[in-house]
């Protein structure tokens, strides 16, 4: 039979490429692992690594095998979190993935809320861009993710936290400052910036450019909203910022004048996603109810909070 000790060494293979750090990543002796994963290719009967003075490689089908078995582990670790957690939830730690467009200007005052009614919960945060997350948390090392939909994954439940609008953001002397809102119309000829490569808020800007027969300007692409801002308020184009940015960011007198689009506004609808079967279920549940209550309490219409499963 294979054994959970032959696919977690074959994982620490994987992940450091390298037998001495991963025997040290799971404290057995570079012989033991070196055993351990050629045992498993014997039983499996096909070569998993390929194996050089300088280097190790995964074959085709050790890549294969190594997603197979990340998902295993990741199951057996649920497995064990659920009995464990049956008897004692919200204590531990709960691991949560957002964008760098969302958790700063969403978590920040949300944290503290939580922490005062389950002061033995441990809440890790951590920014990462959508499709990584994603990974992550389909490997187990996120418990949950805040992230904008759609999330096509059968394996995830998706709870809907808040729908957002994207607002118009210039510098406080460009020509449409001077109007109190803003007709998609009004856009075309002009310059927007957008974000690198890799943001679902760029594809989402490119696709409302190309829609209003503006101009996206990916040869000055931001790294983060704070750097779109910063070039909007030196006139370097207009930009398309999320409403809990505006809100938490975009401060009078700084040079930016944000403006909302009348009809067909656009917007994007943020979610609290997790595995189906996680042992944790009821916790992040309970943890997308107080961000969805906070949201309705100190928000404005531009920001609506949602519930109910999608």
């Amino acid at each position: 039979m294979i054994s959970l000790r032959q696919l977690r060494a074959l994982v620490a293979v994987a992940d450091e490429l390298h037998f001495r750090r991963a025997a040290a990543r799971i404290h057995v002796s570079q012989p033991a692992l070196s055993g351990q994963i050629k045992d498993l290719e014997e039983r499996l009967g096909v070569q998993l690594l390929e194996r050089t003075r300088s280097q190790v490689l995964l074959t085709a089908v050790g890549k294969d095998v190594v997603e197979r078995a990340r998902i295993v582990l990741r199951d057996v670790e649920e497995l064990v979190e659920s009995a464990g957690h049956a008897q004692r939830k919200f204590t531990g730690t709960i691991r949560i993935g957002s964008l760098p467009t969302v958790g700063p200007y969403l978590l920040p005052p949300i944290i503290p809320e939580i922490h005062g009614k389950y002061p033995a919960l441990k809440l890790y945060v951590r920014d990462g861009l959508q499709d990584p997350l994603l990974a992550g948390l389909r490997a187990g090392q996120f418990d949950a993710l805040i992230v904008p939909i759609p999330v096509k994954d059968a394996d995830f439940r998706v709870e809907p936290l808040f729908q957002e609008r994207l607002e118009v953001a210039m510098a406080d002397d460009h020509p449409l400052a001077g109007r109190k809102s803003l007709e998609r119309g009004d856009l075309r000829g002009y310059d927007v910036l957008v974000l690198e490569p890799g943001h679902r808020l760029r594809d989402q800007v490119v696709q409302i450019c190309t829609e209003s027969q503006a101009t996206a300007l990916t040869d000055y692409e931001g790294t983060s909203l704070d750097a779109i801002r910063q070039m909007v308020a030196a006139g370097m184009g207009l930009a398309f910022l999320p409403s809990l940015y505006v809100r938490s960011e975009v401060r009078p007198g700084a040079g930016v004048a944000v403006r909302p689009i009348r009809k067909r506004a656009p917007s994007r609808t943020v979610a609290m996603v997790w595995r189906r079967n996680t042992a944790r279920q009821d916790e992040l549940m309970e943890i997308a109810g107080i961000i969805q209550a906070w949201l309705r309490r100190h928000v404005g219409a531009e920001v609506q909070a949602l519930s109910g499963p999608r």
